[in-house]
Order: structure tokens, then sequence, then C-alpha cells
């Protein structure tokens, strides 16, 4: 793995070394957009709106517009905004991790202790465990500002981005009915389908079936081929259907598998 960030770890007086890696891999398939006429590869060019012509990357700069013009940005002026966190994650507290509504969470990274900070590392990472708090951080990268929770996660600590309270979009124009406050028998028989199919999580059980199975329709079509037509989906729930007798059915489904 390439790092992808280099700076350290606020934590009080001390300063841990760090890499920044990313610790995810998309499971989905890399598609080529193609030409429908002859299946050539379509490119996509850097190109002066003025001229048309193409501009090489090292001659692109970042701009801001204010009123019809633009103001060119440097690196020099991205880190001047907050040069610290440019180069420093900064514990600010610790928290709950169940304080933090899942909403929140956005993308992790590994984080690996740069030379001679493998003790540092240790102890916050130990601590951490020990404690079963998250520490909140703040850090730059890209030049984006983010928001982030430090956890244990096995051996390494795992940098978590979340998102910032204004970036999440009320639901307030949506159409929802009300929460029910009272206990009704729906609710309670909804309870004991939940308690019925509950069970131990475990992350391997889950697999990405959908890319697996799109992937064996590809296969097969480069053989010549052709995929069988999907069945049409049929509506399982209408508001006229009773709600008791769905449940009942469930339970009734479920305790037939099991025996």
């Amino acid at each position: 793995m390439r790092s992808i960030w280099t700076g350290s770890i606020s934590f009080g007086l001390i300063n841990i070394p760090v890499k920044l890696f990313s610790a995810v891999q998309e499971s989905s398939l890399d598609m080529d957009m193609l030409d429908k006429k002859d299946h050539a590869n379509i490119k996509f060019k850097r190109v002066n709106e003025n001229t048309g012509k193409e501009i090489d990357f090292s001659n692109i700069v970042k701009g801001y517009k204010i009123e019809d013009k633009y103001v060119i940005l440097e690196d020099s002026d991205f880190e001047a905004a907050d040069a610290i966190k440019t180069k420093t994650i900064d514990i600010q507290s610790f928290v709950e991790e169940k304080e933090i509504a899942s909403i929140y969470y956005e993308q992790p990274y590994y984080l690996e202790p740069d030379k001679g900070a493998m003790n540092a590392y240790a102890l916050l990472r130990d601590a951490l465990a020990a404690s079963g708090k998250v520490g909140i951080t703040s850090f730059v990268m890209r030049n984006k500002e983010g928001l982030a929770i430090l956890k244990p996660y096995k051996n390494v600590i795992v940098l978590n981005r979340i998102r910032f309270e204004q970036e999440i979009r009320t639901a307030d124009e949506l159409k929802l009915p009300p929460v029910s406050k009272a206990k009704t028998k729906e609710i309670d028989m909804a309870n004991k389908l939940i308690e019925q199919l509950t069970e131990k999580f475990d992350i391997s059980d889950f697999k990405d079936e959908y890319t697996a199975k799109l992937l064996d329709i590809i296969k097969k079509k480069a053989k010549g081929k052709a995929p069988k037509k999907p069945a049409k989906l049929k509506v399982v729930h209408k508001q006229s259907d009773s709600l008791i007798d769905m449940l009942k059915a469930s339970l009734e489904t479920k305790k037939k598998k099991s025996s």
C-alpha cells in the first residue's frame, strides 16, 4: 500500500508521526465508457474553454470566483489557512462511540506509525482499547478540513472520517409517519419477529453477490451466451394489507424454516 498523507497525531504533549493509508477498496467492477458505434474508449480531456486547446495538468491552477473575477490560489495559500492542521491530526476530546450517529460516518483509513513512533503509537492504541472511547480529531487533507474519530481495530489505529453537522440534510421535507409512543399489538409482534431474526453479527457472512452475478453474466456474454431475463418484481405490501396478518405469516415462516 502507498501512503496518501503523512503527519502526526497530537495527543496532549505527545506527537506521534504517522502515515495514512486507505482502509477500503471497491468491490464493484471497473467499467470503461465506450462509443456505442465502434466500442472505442471515450477519453476525457482538460481543455481551455476559450481556445478549445488541451491543457497540461502542470499548467492548471485553482481559483475561486468573486464578482466575475478569479482569485488564484497557490499551495502556500492552502497551508496558510491552517498550517498546523495540514500536518497534524489533533485529538480534541474523547467520547463514547455510541454517541456518534451512524449517518455521520464517511471513510475509514489505517494509520501506521512512522520511524521512532512505535511505542507512542502502541500507547495510544492500547489506551483507547482499555477506555472503550474514541478520539475526536480534525485535520486537513487535499485542501479540505475533515472531522474524524480515532479508534483501535485489532492491532491498528483507524481514522474514520465523519461528516460535519452542516453536511447532513434535514429530513423535515420528507413525508413520514409520526413516531408511535403507545405499545400496540403490531409493535409487539414486530419485536417478536426482530427477536426471532436476531443473531450474532459476522461480516464474513456477507458478500457482494450482485457484483459476482454481474461478472458471471459478463463471462457468459463473452462466450456468446445471452443472460436470462430477470423475473418481474411483485409488490409485497400495499396500504390496504393487514400488518397483523403479514407479521403472523412472517413469524410462522421463520418457525417452519427453523424446524
